[in-house]
């Protein structure tokens, strides 16, 4: 947060008009600048808040972007070893040269060994009452994961290594600073690539690999914009969190699900909390293939499914 309010009185000193030439008096004295108007957003910032609008309602009226858990939707364990595999054994996109490249391809299980702490960054687009508002959401998402998964997950106001950026397009551009700040060794081609993700890219997370180990994530840095209205700006917190924590993939077979990008639903489903919990279980290794875990997947959801929903 501090970085980004470091990076808005930049944007207010840059904006602020020089001061006129004083006027001809009997004892020159220079006059005081009036204090610069805080500058308000730009077209496109505007228009990607009314595009957002749009799309939350129309998909509203479709019956979409449900909150109930995926009540009604009947699932297996054969549905869960499936999504499992397609979600946490396969890549979304696959980091490359310093940037991520869309790809779709086996990968190694991958999750978290060290606690994971959440550190959100406002831009001054995020009213206080907003700030508040998605605080609790967090805090209440990450109980949710934390029960889940077993493994240790809290909000934190500094010393994050999850980093999570609510920004305007506005805020975006001027970003890399503040990225820098959270995650010195980013490569500066990534840093472009955050900071230049066009308004059809709803938000985005950025999970890093450990140096020691390629399948531990030692870092993450979510991209969330300010202007979507309520209900998308939670079902971001719930998609990117839920994936920074070792599911990065989506399939259109995963249901109920919020890994299959139908938007079917907004936040976490029972079938997606027992896809988090498969990931941490203790008989899961990180670095392990497809082939490895898929016997290991079979008998924790077989166990998952037999038991109560």
């Amino acid at each position: 947060m501090r970085a980004l309010a470091a990076l808005a009185l930049a944007a207010l000193a840059a904006c602020a008009a020089p001061p006129p030439p004083p006027d001809p008096e009997p004892v020159p004295r220079a006059r005081p600048a009036a204090p610069a108007a805080a500058p308000g957003p730009s077209a496109a910032s505007r228009a990607a808040a009314a595009y957002y609008r749009d799309i939350r309602d129309r998909r509203l009226a479709q019956g979409l972007l449900r909150v109930d858990g995926g009540a009604g939707v009947p699932f297996d364990a054969g549905d869960l070893i499936a999504n499992f595999e397609r979600i946490a054994l396969f890549s979304e996109y696959d980091l490359v040269a310093g940037r991520y490249v869309a790809s779709q391809v086996q990968a190694r299980l991958r999750r978290w060994d060290q606690p994971v702490r959440v550190q959100m960054h406002f831009g001054a687009s995020v009213s206080a009452e907003d700030r508040q508002q998605d605080r609790a959401r967090v805090r209440a998402l990450l109980g949710r994961i934390r029960a889940a998964t077993g493994h240790p997950v809290a909000l934190v106001e500094r010393g994050g290594n999850y980093h999570v950026f609510v920004v305007s397009l506005d805020e975006q551009a001027a970003l890399a600073p503040a990225l820098l700040d959270v995650r010195p060794t980013l490569s500066r081609d990534l840093a472009r690539e955050i900071t230049t993700r066009p308004r059809s890219t709803f938000c985005a997370n950025y999970a890093f690999p450990s140096r020691a180990n390629p399948s531990v994530y030692d870092g993450s840095i979510a991209l969330i914009r300010s202007e979507h209205p309520d209900l998308m700006r939670l079902a971001c917190y719930h998609e990117e969190l839920a994936q920074g924590m070792g599911l990065p993939n989506d399939s259109p077979a995963a249901r109920p699900s919020i890994f299959n990008e139908d938007d079917q639903f907004a936040t976490l489903t029972r079938h997606d909390e027992m896809l988090l919990r498969i990931l941490y279980d203790d008989a899961l290794r990180p670095g392990m293939t497809p082939e490895q875990a898929r016997p290991v997947v079979a008998r924790i959801a077989n166990g998952l499914r037999a038991g109560p929903s």
